[in-house]
């Protein structure tokens, strides 16, 4: 295997002849979805999402955020209307990013990835009922930030925007890690990438570490182990340096209201997970892990920084990693991190391409593309804006 590889994914199934018909999405509030019907097509979704799982969306919709609520476009089989093709989590370009625009951006709070979900067997067919119902709410954009730009899901996006006539936009296209579950030698994939003399010292670490008491690594899997484990997660990041800038899961009332829900109702259904490091029984890493179907998804981490010498983080992670490969129900793992992780990026090798689309929704029409570009202004401005902030500190941290 190479040092690093992009992941290719299955592109949409062929149609195939059924009495399935389809019609535009309805943009519902979030809270009136059914929720039996959202869960089925969670588990029949062409390419996995957690992040748009009922027990997700709804919490971070309702509680995260300060509580400004959420609209769903949900695409229904016609014949069936107990059966739901396609929905993606919505908010208004206002709510998301101060633009009185007529634009619907895929709902985020917490969320590193937007693919919506589609049913995998009428993937094209439901991409395309979820854009025309958002031209029919009055959109003349959708914007789905951090979607996986080469799966299956974009893939049937493309085909929906070609039969009509449409032109999606990229941007902030960028590389993360993931991790090919499937691998048969952790050991040799750690090798690999890594370089045998980094595991060298990070065995040495980790020996010293275990010269104060007992290592072991925990994961808790149940609604009774999950609450106490996730405060302790939490009480970890709070001690260290998102604590310090107040970004953190428990630092606000509303953020520690959002993450304990979506705890709560993924855990009850083997879809949550907290793993912990312990030295002593005391946890000195922690990271959330949430699963659909064959994916899942690496979610937070935090460590003790008293202990940063020894990389209690790193090591969380390689055991981490051999825990996931031994489930044979994971295909794939996403770090959900930033591009270039200083961590991450060195301990998984596969990549996958993730990055913004934005994607009008009506054809010989100027406004969606105009829309779209500026979005892409508004966001480069900002960046271009932080990176200057960031480089007038380092010339005052200079001079005093």
């Amino acid at each position: 295997m190479p040092d690093s590889a992009t992941l290719t994914m299955a592109a949409p199934r062929n149609r195939p002849a059924s009495a399935t018909t389809f019609m535009p999405a309805q943009k519902l509030d979030i809270a009136a979805v059914p929720r039996g019907a959202w869960e089925a097509l969670c588990a029949a979704a062409i390419e996995p999402n957690v992040f748009f799982d009922p027990g997700f969306a709804t919490p971070a919709a309702t509680l995260a955020a300060g509580g400004k609520g959420a609209d769903a476009l949900v695409a229904y089989d016609t014949a069936n209307r107990g059966k739901m093709l396609g929905l993606l989590p919505v908010i208004s370009a206002w709510q998301a990013y101060k633009l009185p625009i007529p634009a619907l951006v895929a709902l985020q709070p917490y969320s590193p990835l937007s693919t919506p979900l589609l049913n995998a067997d009428h993937a094209i067919e439901a991409a395309g009922a979820l854009i025309d119902g958002a031209a029919s709410a009055g959109a003349h954009l959708i914007v789905l930030p951090d979607m996986v730009l080469d799966g299956p899901a974009a893939l049937a996006f493309s085909a929906a925007l070609a039969e009509r006539g449409l032109v999606a936009l990229t941007d902030n296209a960028h590389q993360r890690a993931a991790f090919d579950a499937t691998t048969m030698d952790v050991d040799d994939y750690f090798r690999a990438g890594m370089g045998a003399k980094r595991l060298k010292e990070l065995r040495r670490l980790r020996n010293r570490l275990a010269d104060d008491g007992e290592i072991a690594l925990t994961v808790a899997a149940t609604p009774l182990a999950i609450a106490p484990a996730l405060q302790r997660f939490l009480a970890l990041e709070a001690r260290g340096w998102k604590g310090e800038r107040g970004t953190g899961l428990g630092q606000t009332e509303c953020d520690t209201a959002f993450i304990t829900a979506a705890a709560r109702d993924l855990g009850a259904r083997g879809a949550f997970q907290v793993a912990e490091l312990t030295l002593n029984g005391a946890t000195i890493a922690a990271g959330l892990v949430l699963r659909q179907g064959e994916r899942a998804f690496f979610f937070k981490i935090a460590y003790d920084e008293e202990l940063a010498r020894f990389s209690p983080g790193v090591q969380l992670t390689l055991e981490l990693t051999k825990r996931l490969a031994a489930n044979t129900a994971i295909a794939l793992v996403d770090s959900t991190a930033a591009a270039g992780h200083p961590m991450i990026d060195h301990v998984w090798r596969e990549r996958l391409s993730v990055g913004d689309l934005l994607i009008p929704t009506r054809p010989h029409d100027p406004a969606g593309p105009a829309l779209g570009k500026l979005i892409m202004a508004r966001r480069h401005a900002r960046e271009e804006a932080k990176r200057l902030v960031r480089f007038v500190k380092s010339i005052r941290e200079k001079k005093s």
